[in-house]
């Protein structure tokens, strides 16, 4: 066969080929739009139709006096239909709209998003996001001004896509109380978690269609179903204590570069919880709420000396041991078969009171106390312990509560050392929530609550469920180891370990611990501390627990570390409490005895005015600011300064209601008064740093 045979015949079976394959393509096409079109028309609509969820809005979440502690807010996707506005409209729309979403995004030129919407109007889209970036509420009304926008839906193809986002207005405070949920509900903390079934309300549907690029259009058809909102939850958090909380103990964690630390505060007779407080240090070194500490199971470990309060009450309850009976601690260190307890004083107490056993805190004294009197029945000192509901989880309104662990005798684990070293809380776990609800107990006459930090369900005004504090223990102890024992916690302070927190305005009563850390089955250099009591001593209000795990430098007990944030939270609660003292009677505090007028503080030219009026003499001083104190020298009065500092609480002590509510009023606080006169009390101290919408109550005197 000749060349040009053999190109020719392989021509012609290449033509019959594709000649084939193009009849083969003609003939899928009609059986796929003739025989089967129906068939595959129907697959693309339930491809391109599709009922999707509509999520609810969630329920806000508000503290005790109903400030906004979490709520979602509304934000919107920006969408558009070009073809649904007609010719003329859009003609004379379309260059002033793409400025306008120009200026705003600050993503494209005008000539940008104009070319983005011609392009879908030619290719009959019927929906096109302008932008990925959410805009809120205020810029969703000003676009709804623009041209074509403002024919609405159906004239201008507007489509406004709500998506709610959760917002928390105190930023990082209470945070990881608060909590969060991730979109599937599925992980979560804090109350967002908890509460989810009653924040999180019921999603609707609705009938959506698939556009071009992905994105999911609302067909808004009579099918949909409308979402039903979740529920508001009140919590008994107090905004100002929880500040001055996390402030306090954020402060001292630094100082003492410590790995975490906790505080919670609870009110003695309802059990709510004012504020509590987890921070623990990140790889950088800074602090963060990354756990919570004071509930959950990390947090959960031997208590150290504050359960040395168990151990008395056991002793007290089941001896005739008296609090001024002696016991020898020898030099420091006493043997227990072949484990030697230590004393942290250097060279022993040697022979101490029972008393002071516990107020100086000596394990050696303590443990041999109840291994005299318990060694050869160890159950029935654990009985007391379970008696006084420290075996059990207190069933707290957060999920994920540690449960506490106390051995029993009938522990594999039980051997001769294990009830000294129980008695002074080793070889046992608690949570520090749980160590504060046995104090309390103590404090509110032996009557154990539980505690609680949501209060209150509601809709609008309208409550759906509210929560009481339940009691745990009805009795603690006798009434007679009650007495005692509160004399022992309030030694504690006067005489003992926490002297360091003694003040003269009012009593605290509590215990410090430090206790070792375990690791690989032995004891560490590394220590727990803390300090858990409750004040003031003579009718206890606040109960609070302060823990500090691994503080590192030469400070590391419970009374240098954990004891002095108490102190500072106290001392700040009994400024701004009013019930908590006496208040201060400002008619004895005359400028000068039966010569002056009262005249205090104020606005400088209110007083001034005053003074001329009333012949008093007085001079400028060193102030020329709006607002000054009065001081009496040489029979004149001096005004002196008084200093606003921006962003502070102001005091306003001295004043006249119309200046202290001009003052406070314009730095965003909610002021609350009783009385007449001038003021004598305000519940937020001058100088806190002042947290917006914040209620502030002063007294009239």
């Amino acid at each position: 066969m000749s060349v040009k045979t053999s190109i020719v015949l392989r021509v012609r079976i290449a033509f019959l080929l594709v000649l084939i394959f193009s009849v083969a393509i003609v003939v899928k096409t009609l059986v796929v739009q003739v025989v089967d079109g129906e068939h595959w028309r129907k697959m693309a609509d339930e491809n391109l139709l599709q009922y999707r969820v509509v999520k609810a809005t969630r329920g806000n979440i508000f503290s005790d006096n109903g400030s906004l502690l979490a709520t979602s807010l509304p934000f919107y996707k920006l969408a558009i239909d070009p073809t649904l506005a007609d010719g003329e409209l859009y003609r004379s729309g379309i260059d002033s709209l793409a400025m306008l979403l120009s200026r705003f995004f600050k993503d494209k030129s005008a000539a940008e998003y104009k070319r983005k919407i011609n392009n879908a109007r030619v290719s009959g889209r019927h929906y096109l996001v302008l932008n990925k970036e959410m805009i809120n509420y205020q810029g969703k009304k000003t676009m709804k001004d623009w041209p074509i926008f403002r024919e609405g839906r159906l004239k201008g193809g507007a489509i406004f896509e709500r998506v709610d986002k959760r917002f928390r207005p105190f930023s990082y405070l209470g945070l990881r109380t608060i909590g969060y949920i991730n979109e599937e509900n599925m992980k979560g903390a804090g109350l967002e978690y908890t509460f989810n079934e009653q924040l999180a309300g019921r999603d609707g549907e609705a009938l959506f269609r698939k556009m071009a690029g992905g994105n999911w259009k609302p067909m808004h058809d009579n099918s949909e179903v409308r979402p039903l909102p979740g529920v508001d939850i009140q919590t008994t958090l107090d905004i100002n204590i929880q500040d001055v909380a996390e402030a306090s103990l954020l402060r001292h964690l630094t100082r003492h570069d410590a790995d975490y630390g906790c505080v919670v505060l609870m009110e003695v007779k309802t059990g709510e919880v004012k504020a509590i407080a987890n921070l623990g240090k990140l790889d950088k070194g800074a602090y963060a709420e990354n756990y919570n500490y004071a509930v959950g199971s990390q947090g959960l470990t031997d208590p150290g000396s504050t359960f040395k309060l168990a151990s008395m009450i056991a002793l007290l309850e089941d001896s005739n041991i008296s609090l001024e009976d002696s016991i020898e601690t020898g030099n420091g260190t006493y043997d227990f078969y072949d484990r030697v307890m230590r004393d942290s004083k250097p060279g022993g107490h040697g022979t101490i009171t029972v008393r002071e056993a516990f107020e100086k805190s000596s394990n050696i004294a303590i443990s041999r106390l109840v291994n005299d009197h318990f060694g050869l029945n160890p159950q029935k000192y654990v009985t007391y312990i379970k008696d006084m509901g420290l075996a059990e989880p207190i069933n707290f309104q957060m999920d994920g509560e540690a449960v506490p662990y106390i051995k029993d005798p009938t522990d594999k684990s039980w051997s001769g050392i294990t009830l000294p070293w129980m008695s002074i809380g080793y070889e046992l776990k608690m949570s520090p929530l749980q160590m504060l609800t046995f104090y309390n107990g103590i404090a509110n006459d032996g009557e154990m609550v539980q505690p609680i930090i949501v209060k209150e369900t509601k809709v609008a005004d309208v409550s759906i469920e509210k929560f009481e504090s339940k009691i745990i223990r009805k009795k603690l102890c006798s009434e007679n180891t009650l007495q005692k024992v509160r004399t022992l916690l309030e030694g504690v302070v006067a005489e003992g370990t926490a002297s360091n927190i003694k003040n003269a305005d009012y009593k605290i009563a509590g215990k410090t611990g430090t206790a070792q850390k375990l690791k690989d089955g032995g004891y560490t250099r590394t220590y727990y501390t803390s300090f858990v009591g409750y004040f003031p001593a003579d009718r206890p209000k606040y109960s609070c627990i302060v823990v500090i795990d691994n503080p590192k430098g030469y400070q590391q007990y419970g009374a240098d570390v954990a004891a002095p944030v108490f102190k500072e939270i106290a001392d700040k609660l009994y400024a701004q409490d009013l019930d908590l003292h006496a208040p201060v009677d400002l008619t004895q505090r005359k400028v000068q005895e039966s010569v002056f007028p009262l005249v205090k503080a104020g606005n400088q030219e209110d007083l001034k005015y005053l003074c001329n009026e009333l012949s008093v003499s007085h001079h400028h001083g060193n102030s020329d600011n709006e607002w000054v104190v009065a001081s009496a020298k040489n029979n004149s009065i001096f005004w002196k300064s008084k200093k606003m500092i921006q962003g502070l609480v102001p005091d306003v002590s001295g004043m006249n209601l119309k200046d202290a509510l001009y003052i406070l009023e314009n730095c965003g606080l909610n002021v609350r008064f009783e009385g007449k006169g001038r003021v004598a009390q305000q519940s937020i101290m001058g100088g806190s740093r002042i947290i917006k919408g914040s209620k502030i109550y002063i007294r009239l005197n």
